[in-house]
């Protein structure tokens, strides 16, 4: 009989419908609930160098990122006159955000409406009240998030604190992955939140964390698992780190406490946005970015200490590789998860006991959009 503390499901829900998949109003209705009220990655501090302004993407809107004298700002890429986008592509910024179109001109730090150029408005306007519209903007563990309409803080699973033993503020880019998977953004999370496929979709992975082998993602999804027994090893024997050997790839990280070392990595998800995992002698991230009810794009980068790039031959794409490998097989498995979800035969599934995460993750996409998807 199954534990009472166990995470396993006590019965076998429905999945989301056919629509949440498919549906484009659906899909537009997410992107103005859940991914413009809740907090989005752009990238890594160090992405925005000091003098520079580029745009990015959060929630299907264009936001200009701004990195002047006084530090980051984030604005809506559009302009206070009639609409014109600010900022195209990545380019050098001065005091000034001008308009190439009319030449208006706002404060990089704060957005104020400095000029309206060649224009001659009359009594009526004020500039203080046509300055450009912020978007919130956090930095944590030097990634960058920005919220549309922040509902609340930025809310890690495992809490804001769960990677201070990492020396995250520090660490540099090696290796960097994009892929366009053609699946709806939620059937990637779907995938990530459970191990009954690890089996057939991931030998390498199963053979580097033999629990997944099992179907399972850690010991309490066992139907025989009491609280009594002890956590094992992530790991195979031998193996500390995800790389292809198993073995670190550079010095390891010194802050980490004992179990933190023998679990061999670390999630912590963030949703709907992305994941970081860390490992003791590096760290990982996925990031997602919805590009239409059934396509979205995957970036996934490296992190390592500027002592560990410095080794002489270092190659971070061969550290990389372990976890590209992985990535790769769960973008073919949620491409082909897409194409069965377009059959008309299918109008919604069943979860299995094991996937009780998804089930969390169904609930909390509801929850989100609760009222806008009667």
């Amino acid at each position: 009989m199954v534990h009472a503390q166990s995470p396993l499901l006590t019965h076998c829900p429905e999945t989301l419908p056919r629509a949440a998949y498919l549906d484009a109003d659906w899909y537009a209705r997410e992107l103005a609930t859940l991914w413009s009220r809740n907090w989005v990655c752009v990238g890594r501090v160090a992405d925005f160098p000091p003098g520079s302004i580029r745009p990015v993407t959060v929630a299907g809107a264009s936001v200009l990122v701004a990195h002047s004298p006084q530090g980051i700002s984030a604005f809506h890429n559009t302009c206070r006159h009639r609409g014109a986008e600010l900022c195209a592509a990545e380019q050098p910024l001065g005091r000034l955000i001008t308009c190439p179109y009319h030449a208006w001109s706002y404060a990089a730090e704060d957005g104020r409406l400095i000029s309206v150029a060649h224009a001659t408005p009359t009594s009526d306007f004020i500039y203080e009240n046509n300055g450009l519209r912020p978007v919130s903007r956090v930095k944590w563990n030097g990634f960058l998030f920005l919220n549309l309409n922040p509902q609340g803080p930025l809310n890690p699973d495992l809490g804001l604190t769960a990677l201070d033993n990492w020396p995250m503020d520090i660490l540099l880019t090696g290796h960097r992955h994009e892929r366009i998977l053609d699946c709806n953004w939620k059937v990637f999370w779907e995938n990530y939140n459970e191990c009954l496929h690890c089996p057939g979709i991931h030998p390498e992975l199963c053979d580097m964390v033999p629990i997944y082998g099992k179907g399972i993602m850690s010991a309490p999804e066992a139907p025989d698992w009491t609280p009594d027994q002890p956590p094992p090893p992530n790991l195979k024997p031998g193996a500390q780190t995800w790389t292809m050997s198993g073995q670190p790839c550079g010095p390891t990280f010194p802050g980490l406490t004992p179990a933190q070392r023998q679990a061999g990595y670390t999630f912590v998800t963030l949703y709907p946005t992305t994941y970081i995992v860390a490992h003791i002698d590096h760290v990982r991230a996925v990031r997602l970015e919805p590009l239409g009810p059934q396509r979205t794009r995957l970036v996934a980068e490296w992190y390592f200490t500027p002592e560990t790039l410095a080794q002489p031959g270092f190659d971070a794409a061969k550290v990389a590789a372990f976890a590209s490998i992985v990535l790769q097989q769960d973008g073919d498995a949620v491409e082909m998860n897409q194409r069965g979800i377009r059959s008309p035969a299918y109008e919604k599934g069943r979860l299995m006991p094991q996937e009780f995460d998804i089930h969390r993750f169904h609930n909390w996409v509801l929850t989100q959009i609760k009222g806008s998807h009667e």
